[in-house]
């Protein structure tokens, strides 16, 4: 997750989504209004995918117990990144994990969210399967099968920034960066230096890490140690083992993984979660870069992720 950015242009940030938004613009004169559209974007991936909302779109769409809904352009959008994400991973990322998540305590804000839980954990039971969705592209209508409840979360946050980055570069001229609590887009012409990304396991973090320079493309963060709680007195986290229903085993501490948008690099980062030590040759199949630190802080690197110290991934 980024913690520092050297860039000689505007800057600001504020909460959002459960995290933190910073938008950051090549040209200072161009942060207003980056700041307006990436507070417009947020409100409306809000209003259609949020897990915390009855009235957003996808609250409907759950609630809708097996009937088809027609849905807007932007849940669209969202629904058909959830479902590439599940085929590209073979279901290790999934959307039908709403209701395990629900289960182990993440019915709410992660900031509303007790620290100790006595309630205790429930039986687990595998995700039903993203093959289940009926999704008739053309018409804009999903249907949900009774029992299942969709979560976007693993890719909505991330196309939100792919989404504003493209809609504040195309309106104000100037490069930009969005960091969405980790999850990192960029476009339009970055700084002559390249967008500078310092990495950590929190992106609130302030202890000195390692740090890369970007020229274009993403880069998305997936850990198990930020977004964890109690539950029936043990620890569980937000990333859930489709397979199973389960939290994934904590195999890696972070992966941090680079690509052309926002939704593949978390689409890859949060598999790598969920398949553990299987993630390293997974990920060198994708041609991906990718920094997987373990929980002994030993750090492994795939593709052409740069040297830990030194250079820029472009």
């Amino acid at each position: 997750m980024t913690r520092r950015h050297a860039v000689r242009g505007g800057a600001t940030s504020f909460p959002a989504l459960g995290t933190t938004a910073t938008v950051l613009t090549a040209d200072h004169r161009a942060l207003s209004e980056a700041e307006r559209i990436l507070r417009d974007e947020l409100a409306a991936v809000d209003r259609a995918c949020s897990r915390f909302r009855p009235d957003s779109e996808l609250g409907k769409v759950n609630a809708a117990a097996g009937r088809p809904v027609a849905v807007g352009g932007l849940f669209a959008l969202a629904l058909q990144a959830a479902l590439r994400a599940a085929e590209l991973t073979d279901g290790a990322v999934d959307p039908t994990v709403g209701r395990a998540v629900t289960a182990l305590g993440y019915d709410r804000s992660f900031a509303a969210l007790r620290p100790q839980d006595a309630v205790p954990l429930p039986v687990a039971r595998p995700a039903s399967g993203w093959r289940d969705v009926a999704w008739d592209p053309q018409a804009r209508r999903v249907r949900v099968p009774r029992g299942t409840t969709l979560d976007l979360g693993a890719t909505a946050k991330a196309l939100a920034a792919d989404l504003a980055c493209e809609r504040i570069a195309a309106t104000t001229g100037s490069g930009v960066l969005v960091n969405l609590g980790g999850d990192l887009a960029t476009s339009g012409p970055a700084p002559a230096e390249g967008w500078a990304v310092g990495l950590a396991d929190d992106h609130g973090a302030t202890a000195p890490g390692p740090v890369v320079a970007i020229a274009s493309g993403a880069l998305a963060t997936s850990g198990t140690g930020v977004r964890a709680w109690r539950r029936g007195g043990r620890a569980v986290h937000h990333i859930v083992d489709p397979a199973t229903g389960r939290p994934a085993e904590s195999h890696w501490r972070t992966v941090t993984v680079a690509a052309a948008t926002c939704v593949d690099a978390n689409t890859a980062s949060t598999a790598a979660i969920v398949l553990g030590p299987a993630a390293f040759p997974w990920l060198a199949t994708t041609g991906l870069p990718a920094r997987l630190v373990d929980h002994d802080g030993a750090v492994t690197r795939t593709g052409a992720w740069p040297d830990e110290f030194g250079g820029s991934h472009r």
